[in-house]
């Protein structure tokens, strides 16, 4: 099969804003592509174009999903080869070839690698830990809502995703009962129970992730919800445009730009995801007036460290998306491997703030178990009162007075 002609770009590195002029684009939808992308095609899919690797259709079609399929690309640890075999239930084996072409295929210790491998330490579950940790199901009104905060829902219109991720919080959910799933009735139901909830102003559409949904789909979901008068705030959460970039088609911005006001929250786990396709990808989104947020999950020998935070972080705003939530992970059933102690974000927000711009310090929060909510936890920069002078501590360690006589500020409840 004769492949499309393409000047392909190479990624000048983790730090990538947005794909070069020099570089050249294919398709129908004109989107680039990096050198990396084009010679893992030719070398494990040469019967593929350049047009099938850039239609997300066909990246969805050609999943790796089995241990054969994956051991063909990257050299497998034991430990993986053994959890893969063992692995039984929901959360399956999911990653999209272009996914796949970002993993280090001799390290199994990448930071990248580590998030859609399985390891043995799936297989081992902790104090405290759970299939719903954060209660949602005991908050779900309805089948596909959760109705925890006052204001707010979350609508779940999917469980499939193109990549899943090894420490989800819905693994119970994702490819538990059939990828795709969700019922247009369920999702009927759910539309009604929001419409008939007046005190609901925020829907926050997740899954699964719903850019996984055809155009036509989420575009009637996004319409039903704007006819809603009380409801006055759309958001999406999606890993699409950092596993499939290739999802955000010029018909797909389009579409969103008819639903504002609309907002959308991207899941980044590493720098390593920051390419020339996502650079695009955001930068179309961005172009269609969609206000952009990071959603990080903090994670063991993944993103633990400085450096590569900062670096995320950095990243993110080149490619005009706010790092907007840095998650503690959540206590889900095998997750003990990814979960740092709450100490190590407290202290990555610390040496963050002061030291970079203050759009790059996401907030760090844990989600309460049993639908407690998200919790913001950040450094005590007050150190107390003398007289009516309030002492703070700066980034560099430095103490400064605050006049601040009346009502003094208390640490909490019981202060």
């Amino acid at each position: 099969m004769k492949t499309a002609q393409v000047a392909a770009e190479e990624p000048p590195g983790p730090l990538v804003q947005h794909a070069s002029n020099s570089s050249r684009s294919i398709g129908p939808s004109r989107f680039r592509i990096s050198k990396r992308s084009v010679e893992f095609l030719h070398r494990f899919y040469p019967d593929a174009t350049l047009e099938n690797w850039n239609d997300w259709r066909w990246q969805n079609r050609n999943r790796v999903r089995t241990l054969a399929d994956l051991a063909r690309m990257i050299e497998l640890s034991d430990e993986e080869s053994d959890a893969i075999k063992r692995h039984t239930g929901a959360l399956p084996v999911g990653i999209t070839p272009y996914y796949v072409s970002l993993l280090d295929p001799q390290n199994a210790g990448q930071g990248l690698r580590r998030t859609v491998v399985p390891v043995l330490g799936e297989c081992e579950s902790s104090r405290a830990e759970s299939e719903d940790p954060l209660g949602e199901d005991s908050h779900s009104p309805v089948p596909g809502l959760v109705h925890r905060y006052p204001n707010r829902v979350l609508l779940l219109v999917t469980n499939y995703c193109s990549v899943y991720c090894r420490y989800c919080t819905r693994a119970r959910m994702v490819g538990a009962t059939g990828e795709r799933s969700v019922k247009k009735g369920d999702i009927e139901l759910a539309l009604d129970y929001i419409e008939q909830t007046k005190a609901v102003r925020d829907v926050l559409i997740s899954g699964g992730d719903p850019l996984s949904l055809d155009d036509d789909r989420l575009e009637y979901i996004l319409k039903r919800l704007q006819k809603i008068k009380h409801v006055e705030f759309v958001r999406i959460g999606s890993k699409q445009p950092v596993v499939q970039p290739m999802r955000i088609t010029p018909q797909l911005t389009r579409m969103l730009k008819r639903c504002h006001p609309l907002w959308m929250s991207l899941h980044f786990t590493h720098p390593d995801e920051l390419t020339p396709e996502v650079a695009e990808a955001c930068s179309r989104l961005a172009d269609a007036g969609i206000p952009l947020g990071s959603q990080t999950v903090l994670l063991k020998v993944v993103n633990d460290d400085l450096d590569t935070m900062k670096t995320l972080m950095h990243g993110l705003l080149k490619n005009r998306v706010k790092p907007y939530y840095l998650y503690q992970c959540d206590p889900i059933s095998g997750s003990a491997h990814f979960r740092t102690p709450v100490a190590k974000g407290v202290e990555l927000i610390r040496r963050l703030r002061g030291h970079t711009t203050g759009y790059a310090v996401p907030t760090f929060v844990v989600d309460a178990p049993n639908g407690g909510g998200k919790i913001p936890i950040s450094p005590d920069y007050v150190t107390g009162y003398d007289g009516d002078d309030l002492l703070l501590q700066s980034y560099d360690g430095d103490t400064y007075r605050y006049p601040d006589s009346g009502q003094r500020l208390t640490r909490g409840p019981g202060a």
